[in-house]
């Protein structure tokens, strides 16, 4: 099967990368695990082509592409995103964690792609895209020279991180309370009902405000056109909708859990 030979020179092209960062660093857990995952995807008997085994497949290289773009993602982070070379290893980065969902698309095309890879492996995937380009606008936004300069980059980016959050947002489906599920805590039940599953749903929503955010604020500053008023109530009404969702979590059952709502408020005093 011609994609599962694509596969596996992916999984040859991984294992030299991964090969070239350990020799970079020494005893990094995510490149660790990485390389035992490659070691047993290349032993993998892929002739099969089962069902079962290309889920399993592809969840274990999903999960080889998650390691080792977080190591690298952070060596990004910790170089301050350098402006001559973080462009190209962004999109790169946001390639790799891109593929799996398309291999699924293509070694799997009768099922649907959160069924082959599985809910929280679709969730990560849409979760690094998304946090990886808000820090990288959070660090561009402290660069005001720059942002004069290309504003228009800085929005794609932006624009671009929002999708990519919502997207994890949407990925479970929020629990309707009369579907006859019943939940022995009423919390519980009022966090599923709003679709946020783990503190990093919480995480993702104050993400996608400060992103909104920064929309409206460099959109209203430049020229007014009309895609940029449709886009910009587009940034006020999904910024101004997932804050408040985020406060009234964090204000009511999860008072008192560490989680600060002062930067979301004063956000939504703007948005609103």
């Amino acid at each position: 099967m011609a994609e599962l030979r694509v596969l596996e020179n992916r999984i040859s092209h991984l294992s030299d990368r991964c090969a070239a960062l350990r020799a970079e660093t020494h005893d990094d857990d995510y490149l660790q695990n990485a390389s035992s995952i490659l070691e047993k995807l290349r032993n993998y008997n892929t002739q099969a082509g089962e069902s079962s085994s290309v889920a399993k497949l592809l969840q274990d290289y999903t999960q080889v592409i998650l390691d080792i773009t977080f190591y690298e993602e952070n060596r990004l982070v910790d170089q301050e995103f350098p402006e001559d070379t973080s462009p190209f290893k962004i999109q790169q980065l946001l390639q790799d964690l891109t593929e799996p969902e398309v291999l699924a698309g293509r070694l799997a095309p009768n099922q649907e792609v959160q069924c082959v890879l599985g809910l929280e492996l679709l969730e990560c995937l849409y979760w690094r895209r998304g946090a990886l380009l808000y820090m990288y606008c959070h660090t561009l936004h402290q660069r005001k020279q720059w942002i004069k300069q290309n504003k228009a980059t800085f929005l794609k980016c932006v624009q671009e991180g929002v999708r990519y959050l919502m997207k994890m947002l949407q990925v479970r489906s929020s629990v309707k309370l009369n579907d006859g599920v019943v939940f022995h805590d009423s919390t519980t039940a009022n966090f599923l009902s709003e679709g946020i599953f783990s503190d990093t749903h919480l995480l993702t929503m104050m993400y996608i405000g400060e992103m909104c955010f920064w929309a409206v604020k460099y959109e209203d500053s430049s020229a007014d056109g009309a895609e940029q008023k449709e886009d910009r109530l587009q940034f006020r009404d999904i910024g101004a909708q997932i804050l408040n969702k985020y406060v009234l979590a964090c204000e009511g059952p999860l008072q008192g859990q560490g989680w600060n709502t002062e930067n979301a408020k004063e956000i939504l005093s703007i948005l609103q």
